[in-house]
């Protein structure tokens, strides 16, 4: 169990003092660390949290990076060249680094040293047990760590709690994403809105799943930033995904429906409210939600997948060519 682990490091940094906390990984694992760092910006008021490509982080070469920084790094198989190198970047700057994986024994692992933890497979493992929730703990036991909160245990029970809304929330939206799937199927471009912690969920549903893996063209948009320009975009049968949490940036998702709804009938809204939360303690359900969103989105990608007839494992470059 994660937890387990999570805690063995956060024994192990006891006592240190930190003034930054450093999010840095590449694509999907990029993505899965975007609600931690909206955590720690909601709750914490001594750690500043900053979030970073892994190659982008290396050439930025942040100069507030030291001694004060914990670094946070995650790669699913461990093996990715570019955030392996940024675990070194880091150790050789002083920080303190934390590496997680799916797997033991990943060159991540080797080049972050003793302070690892291991996730379960985000196909099987429950959510306290998957990156997000591994994420969760880990930021939220720091910040206990550097202010004495209590956040940890909170949040470890809202993941235990909201594994079986998951489950829910999948059964009941499966009617849902098989009809989109069915709409979606041949779209050119898909759009994709959310905000907030949720933002998370645009990034990882067009850049990994839609481009990566069924190569649609797809666009992560803010929803703060939808009125600032890519809406002129939307028309009539522009389809448009967008993700409702319920964490404190739902206004802006909102706003964002009531546009879509006049201007456009291929809306695709997943909406976390639709479910009983009332079990999870408040102060962690918009965090809580975004593991919803997650789940029916990659239920949603799995049936568009096999209404196209293109696998989810296909790959024209990736792991292919040299690049």
């Amino acid at each position: 169990m994660s937890l387990n682990d999570v805690r063995r490091v956060l024994q192990q940094i006891q006592g240190r003092k930190f003034s930054r906390i450093f999010f840095v990984s590449c694509g999907g694992s990029q993505a899965l660390m975007m609600p931690s760092k909206f955590f720690v910006d909601s709750v914490s008021t001594t750690l500043f949290p900053q979030h970073y490509n892994s190659n982008e982080f290396i050439y930025t070469n942040p100069k507030s990076l030291g001694t004060e920084s914990i670094v946070i790094l995650c790669s699913q198989e461990g093996a990715t060249p570019e955030t392996v190198k940024a675990a070194v970047f880091a150790k050789e700057k002083g920080a303190t680094v934390i590496t997680i994986a799916m797997v033991d024994g990943s060159p991540l692992q080797k080049s972050g040293g003793e302070l690892f933890v291991k996730y379960g497979h985000y196909e099987t493992a429950d959510a306290i047990d998957t990156s997000y929730g591994t994420m969760y703990l880990l930021s939220s036991g720091i910040v206990d760590n550097q202010e004495n909160t209590n956040h940890l245990e909170k949040m470890g029970e809202s993941l235990i709690r909201i594994q079986p809304v998951i489950q829910y929330a999948k059964q009941a939206f499966f009617a849902r994403v098989s009809d989109y799937a069915k709409r979606f199927k041949d779209a050119k471009v898909i759009y994709s809105l959310s905000s907030g912690s949720n933002y998370s969920q645009s990034y990882v549903l067009c850049n990994c799943y839609l481009m990566e893996m069924q190569w649609i063209n797809a666009i992560p948009i803010h929803a703060g930033e939808f009125f600032h320009g890519p809406f002129e975009i939307i028309e009539k049968d522009s389809p448009v995904i967008l993700f409702m949490g319920m964490d404190s940036c739902r206004a802006l998702e909102e706003r964002a429906v009531s546009f879509c709804k006049k201007y456009t009938d291929n809306l695709f809204v997943i909406d976390a409210s639709e479910f009983d939360v009332s079990g999870i303690d408040t102060e962690y359900v918009g965090y809580m939600t975004t593991l919803i969103l997650n789940n029916v989105s990659r239920l949603f990608c799995k049936k568009l997948s096999i209404e196209r007839e293109h696998s989810l494992d296909i790959r024209r470059y990736m792991h292919i060519v040299e690049y």
